[in-house]
């Protein structure tokens, strides 16, 4: 039986139960600021060990959850992508219900539905679209957690076209932590955009691509703030920085703060196809 945070109990008719595995795909929003990233960690709290913590609290099950993206420390998401497989046999309505009333409210499942056995969250990701949010006047307390709040001026019509260096496929060699040498570090970068969100007072920085270094979204994005706010830098500093293949660059990385996995899209059918 499932137990809620009202005590209210969902009979699970254990006498009914198969042994039978399902997958599920389960998309998840969480607030990172207090979390050591998505993946598991010995001795500090993530935001993977807290959701399959709690659903073995709820359901008696142990799940292991795999993410296609592994969020650094810090950083949030609205729709990060996860699955796991569980022989449990219950209606993901009451699944979904079970799991969030336990569940701390610095996360939220936004939805789970069951796919093919084989279906891997790295597999067949068309794109990863990443925010990253900046403000240039003191941000309002309940939005100061996530972004940046960067305290000299901004060109953005200068960031907008530091941003574009970064479209097409490139050796991000320059933008990964330096510490992947070995392995490629060649990427494709679809889209990228600068709007002005008045609601929050914040300018979004939107990058998107179907796979990314780590750290690499927060350093392509510190370099080109530093470039679009200081009038001795001009936008090429970007691409002889990206060329240079070289880590090793004075230009800062951007804080963890201010960036958020907005959304994971999927090759169309893939699901439906294979079930």
């Amino acid at each position: 039986m499932i137990k809620d945070s009202s005590d209210s109990v969902f009979s699970l008719n254990s006498e009914n139960q198969k042994n039978t595995q399902k997958r599920y795909k389960i998309i998840v929003a969480y607030d990172g600021t207090e979390y050591f990233g998505w993946q598991e960690q010995e001795f500090c709290a993530s935001v993977a060990q807290t959701l399959q913590d709690t659903f073995a609290r709820v359901f008696d099950r142990k799940i292991t959850l795999r993410a296609a993206s592994r969020t650094d420390s810090g950083v949030h998401a609205l729709g990060n992508v996860a699955a796991f497989s569980c022989d449990l046999e219950i209606d993901i309505a009451d699944m979904i219900k079970g799991w969030s009333n336990v569940l701390h409210p610095s996360i939220l499942i936004r939805s789970i539905e069951e796919v093919p056995l084989d279906f891997n969250v790295h597999s067949n990701v068309k794109t990863k679209t990443y925010w990253y949010h900046v403000a240039v006047e003191r941000p309002l307390p309940f939005i100061q957690r996530y972004c940046w709040y960067y305290r000299h001026a901004i060109d953005v019509e200068k960031l907008k076209k530091c941003v574009e260096q970064f479209l097409g496929i490139h050796d991000f060699r320059s933008f990964s932590t330096g510490d992947d040498r070995g392995t490629d570090t060649i990427r494709r970068i679809d889209a990228v955009s600068v709007e002005f969100v008045s609601e929050y007072n914040v300018y979004r920085i939107s990058i998107s691509g179907p796979k990314f270094l780590k750290y690499m979204v927060r350093r392509m994005v510190g370099a080109c703030i530093e470039v679009a706010s200081r009038k001795n830098l001009e936008v090429c500093e970007i691409k002889k920085v990206l060329e240079a293949k070289n880590p090793e660059h004075l230009l800062p990385n951007a804080p963890a703060k201010g960036l958020v996995l907005y959304k994971i899209d999927y090759n169309i059918n893939i699901l439906s196809e294979n079930k």
